[in-house]
């Protein structure tokens, strides 16, 4: 899945373990390296997208930045069909 805005998705990478090696030895044991994917913080929220409600998947970095422009005041790119109370001025 992707965010409906930005379009962030899954990343692939890869996590290893953080083994030190064998003490007191010169030989030294590789950590593992396997593949991971990274998944963005997904979240549904309903926005008003030509005055019909949709509901769509947003990023937590999208929808921090749609409350912070509602609580300034300022348009955000999109709107929340049912925002939070403290945010409603």
């Amino acid at each position: 899945m992707e965010c409906f805005h930005c379009g962030k998705g899954v990343m692939k990478g890869r996590s290893h373990t953080h083994h030190r090696g064998v003490a007191g030895g010169r030989w030294k044991k590789r950590a593992q390296k396997t593949l991971r994917a990274f998944r963005p913080n997904l979240q549904n929220v309903s926005i008003e997208l030509n005055g019909e409600v949709t509901r769509v998947k947003l990023c937590a970095k999208c929808m921090k930045r749609i409350k912070k422009d509602m609580q300034e005041g300022k348009q955000p790119f999109y709107k929340l069909a049912n925002p939070p109370a403290n945010l409603v001025h």
